[in-house]
């Protein structure tokens, strides 16, 4: 079966030996053994090293036309409900790997030294498999984030956070820098040394992980491949830009995002602005202020939550044989809103009448709390029924399953290597070994030797 499965993923490979140690490479994941680096993989195959490692980081193979391979495989076997997008982090020790710094992880749950890739996922209630795989490339990564002797800029993302309000203290005054920062010459000069010894392509510039996901979308797309519906977690979701940009792409969504997003009541309505007689007529504008999604649901208070069961909670080690699985439930609340922002004001959906593109809001809230502990913005249409919004609200679910078999499972963190290709690599071929577990879980659940 695995053979099998290898000549199909490696296929577009064009020497035989590429192929036979890209099938070794994936025998090496899935065996047995707490480490699944280059060393203590080869000694479990008995093949040298230096095999593998050559097969990463200086062969000649292409890593998209895998993955473009596996991403097909994967949405033809899971049939996705719904594409997710997600994050996670890889702790490491030193500095010289690709990509490395000092950044919040939320695998971690805090600031450390570590890789962050970006994901999109597809998957059910029963089945999940990663179509695309992105390294973040750092600030500290771009020579181009480095201001010039004027303060000056060039990449315009890094530009851009520069501009958001800087903390201050108690009396309001700046907070000052404790790190001294090296002359901007001396900073570029150590970027630079750092992407030529990690072979970091000239094209990856830092960008905001949101635009990666779009990116990875829009490849994705080019391979003929489109979610049914995309779901996030708040750190995409919160992003108006990151909606905007799928709704331009055709791309339905519900993703999840904080209290202190500002939308307009869904019955709001703008009015005309008098003219003042010079330039353009002034569009209509909402007479009241945004206020905040936490603000709009609290005005309906938790009488108006209802009770909703979505799924069975996963089967547990220490369940009775014959004892049922419990179902998840908790009280959610739906409403239809408008939400703001310069990015969606300015967007193609707000027309002449200053009329702001309606969506639901859907937010979690228990009886026993004084405000709503979850919210969501979702554009289906506005006859979707509140079971079906929760359910597809909670199907993020499957990529921390994902992660977990990756992780834990197929050594996708315990590439030591120092190479863009070479990462990217190792995390497509965990992939690749994922998705040959998965299906021999949904074609042949009781195969020799799965667990």
């Amino acid at each position: 079966r695995l053979e099998d499965f290898a000549a199909g993923v490696f296929a577009g490979l064009p020497r035989s030996d590429q192929r036979a140690t890209g099938l070794r490479y994936l025998r090496g994941l899935m065996l047995d053994g707490r480490r699944k680096s280059m060393q203590p993989m080869a000694q479990r195959l008995g093949v040298d090293h230096q095999q593998l490692q050559q097969f990463l980081t200086s062969s000649t193979w292409g890593v998209t036309d895998v993955r473009r391979r596996l991403a097909r495989t994967a949405v033809d076997l899971v049939r996705p409900q719904v594409w997710v997008v997600d994050d996670t982090g890889f702790p490491k020790d030193g500095k010289a790997s690709a990509c490395v710094a000092r950044q919040y992880s939320g695998t971690l749950g805090k600031v450390a030294n570590c890789q962050i890739a970006v994901s999109v996922h597809a998957a059910t209630d029963t089945a999940s498999a990663v179509l695309d795989w992105r390294l973040f490339v750092p600030e500290s990564w771009d020579e181009t984030c480095v201001p010039d002797t004027d303060g000056k800029i060039a990449n315009p993302y890094a530009r851009r956070l520069r501009q958001q309000p800087v903390t201050r203290d108690q009396a309001g005054a700046k907070k000052a820098h404790p790190r001294l920062r090296p002359p901007p010459a001396e900073q570029i000069d150590q970027i630079l040394r750092r992407r030529t010894a990690s072979k970091l392509p000239d094209d990856q510039r830092y960008r905001p992980k949101w635009m990666m996901a779009l990116e990875m979308l829009d490849e994705l797309a080019g391979w003929g491949l489109r979610p049914p519906l995309l779901t996030a977690d708040a750190g995409y979701g919160q992003v108006a830009e990151f909606r905007q940009g799928l709704t331009e792409r055709g791309i339905s969504y519900i993703v999840a995002t904080t209290s202190s997003t500002t939308a307009q009541p869904g019955d709001a309505q703008p009015i005309e602005v008098p003219y003042a007689g010079v330039g353009k007529h002034p569009t209509p504008r909402y007479p009241q202020p945004a206020r905040s999604l936490k603000d709009l649901a609290l005005t309906h208070g938790t009488a108006a939550t209802r009770l909703v069961r979505w799924r069975d909670r996963l089967p547990t080690a220490d369940r009775a044989p014959g004892q049922p699985t419990r179902e998840l439930a908790g009280h959610f609340l739906a409403i239809r809103v408008r939400p703001a922002g310069r990015a969606i004001q300015r967007g193609p959906d707000r027309g002449d009448d200053g009329v702001l593109p309606e969506c639901w809001l859907l937010v979690q809230w228990p009886p026993d709390q004084d405000e709503p502990t979850d919210y969501w913005l979702s554009d289906l249409p506005a006859d979707t029924p509140l079971a079906e919004l929760v359910r597809l609200a909670k199907s993020r679910w499957r990529i921390e399953h994902d992660y977990r078999e990756l992780k834990t499972a197929l050594g996708l963190d315990h590439f030591e290597g120092r190479s863009w290709i070479g990462w990217h690599r190792h995390v497509t071929l965990a992939a690749a070994a994922q998705l040959f577990l998965t299906q021999l879980r949904l074609t042949d659940p009781k195969a020799a030797g799965q667990t």
